[in-house]
C-alpha cells in the first residue's frame, strides 16, 4: 500500500490580496538600493536579533553577477553591534560543483570576495536533524550540524527566481540552504531509488521545502528575522552563476519583515503589480513551475500570514499598495 502523502494544487495561480483571508503582518519597504538602504531597513526588524548571530545568504557561485553585493553586507555588520562579531553560514551543494565539497566551496567564497567575515559552512562537520511540526513530508529535516552554535539568525536573501521552485525568497534560502548537501537536500529533491536526482518537482517540491523552512523558522523562534534584495532579478537562481539568465525585470527596493510568509509574499505582490512587460519572464517562471504553492502552504503550516501592511521607510512610514512601490520604477539596466 502506498501511503506517500498527496501534493497539493494551484501552485500556478496567483491569489489576489482581496481574495485572501486571516490576520496581517507589517513588512517595511526601501527604494534605496544600498548599503544605507539595507542598514535601514533591518534596524526596523533587528529584535530578538542577539548572541551568537547567523547570517543566512546565497554566496553564490564563482563571480556570480546577481548576488547581493558583498560591500552592503560589510557595511551592515560593521554599522551594528548586534552584528559585529556574525558569521556568514552556508551549507554545501547537492549538486557538483563550486560549492560541492567544503573545499571547493571556501575556494569559491574567497573568488567572490566573502573575506570580510568568518563564514561558517554548517555542514562540515556533518548534520543534525530538527523536528518539523506539522509537517506531511517529514517529521525532521537534516541541517548542517553547526545551526545549532547560533541563538539567533538574519535571513537576508537575494529575491529573485528559481529553475525548479519558480522563485527565491526567504523560504527558499533557508529550506534549501540550511539543509545539508547530502542529506537534506536529498530529502527535499529526489524520491529515494530514482535515477533523477531533481524528479521532485512542482507542488511537492514546494511544500517539502516549505516544511524545510519551518523547521529553521521553529527551531530559532522569535529570533529569527527576514530581510528580501528585489535587485537583480534573474528567473534563474545564484546557483546558476555566470549562467544565469540576463537580467530582464526591473529592480525594485528592500523589504523586510519578522514574518517569513508575509515578506515572500509582499515581494509576488510586487511583481504582479508591474506592467506586463516588465513581471513576464519572472511570473512565467513562477507559475511555469507552481512555485506559488510555497506561499499557500507556509499559510497552511501556520508560520506566517499573507496578508501584511506594507510600510514606506521612505515617506514617514506611511502604508502603501504593491501598486504605489513599483510605481516609479525603470526598466532593467545592468550596472556598470
Amino acid at each position: 500500500m502506498n501511503n506517500k502523502p498527496v501534493a497539493g494544487t494551484n501552485g500556478e495561480k496567483y491569489v489576489p490580496y482581496e481574495e485572501r483571508k486571516g490576520e496581517e503582518s507589517t513588512v517595511y519597504f526601501t527604494r534605496d538600493l544600498s548599503s544605507e538602504g539595507l542598514k535601514r531597513v533591518f534596524e526596523r526588524v533587528k529584535e530578538g536579533i542577539d548572541g551568537k548571530v547567523a547570517i543566512k545568504l546565497h554566496t553564490g557561485e564563482k563571480h556570480g553577477p546577481n548576488i547581493i553585493p558583498r560591500g552592503w553586507v560589510k557595511d551592515l555588520l560593521s554599522a551594528e553591534e548586534v552584528l559585529k562579531d556574525a558569521r556568514i553560514v552556508e551549507t554545501n551543494t547537492y549538486y557538483e560543483g563550486d560549492r560541492y565539497t567544503t573545499d571547493k566551496h571556501r575556494e569559491t567564497l574567497e573568488v567572490n570576495g566573502w573575506t570580510f567575515c568568518d563564514v561558517d559552512i554548517m555542514d562540515e562537520d556533518g548534520v543534525t536533524a530538527l523536528p518539523v511540526k506539522g509537517g506531511k513530508w517529514f517529521k525532521e529535516m537534516h541541517m548542517g550540524k553547526n545551526i545549532n552554535n547560533y541563538d539567533s539568525m538574519l535571513v537576508l536573501t537575494h529575491f529573485k527566481g528559481h529553475t525548479q521552485g519558480g522563485f527565491g525568497g526567504s523560504a527558499k534560502n533557508i529550506g534549501i540552504g540550511c539543509a545539508d548537501g547530502r542529506i537534506g537536500k536529498a530529502e527535499i529533491h529526489t524520491t529515494p531509488g530514482s535515477d533523477d536526482m531533481w524528479d521532485i518537482a512542482k507542488e511537492e517540491f514546494m511544500e517539502r521545502m516549505m516544511e524545510s523552512a519551518k523547521a529553521v523558522v521553529d527551531h530559532f523562534g522569535d529570533r529569527i528575522t527576514f530581510v528580501n534584495v528585489m535587485r537583480n532579478m534573474s528567473v534563474s537562481c545564484d546557483c546558476e552563476g555566470l549562467a544565469a539568465e540576463p537580467v530582464v525585470t526591473p529592480n525594485v527596493g528592500i523589504l523586510a519583515s519578522r514574518d517569513i510568509l508575509a515578506l515572500d509574499q509582499a515581494c509576488v505582490d510586487l511583481i504582479y503589480a508591474m506592467k506586463e512587460e516588465d513581471r513576464h519572464a519572472l511570473v512565467e517562471r513562477m507559475e511555469s513551475r507552481h512555485g506559488l504553492r510555497q506561499l499557500s502552504y507556509m499559510k497552511e503550516l501556520g508560520m506566517g500570514n499573507d496578508k501584511y501592511h506594507l510600510i514606506d521607510i521612505d515617506n514617514d512610514d506611511k502604508e502603501i499598495k504593491p501598486q504605489e512601490a513599483i510605481k516609479d520604477v525603470t526598466p532593467f539596466v545592468k550596472e556598470d
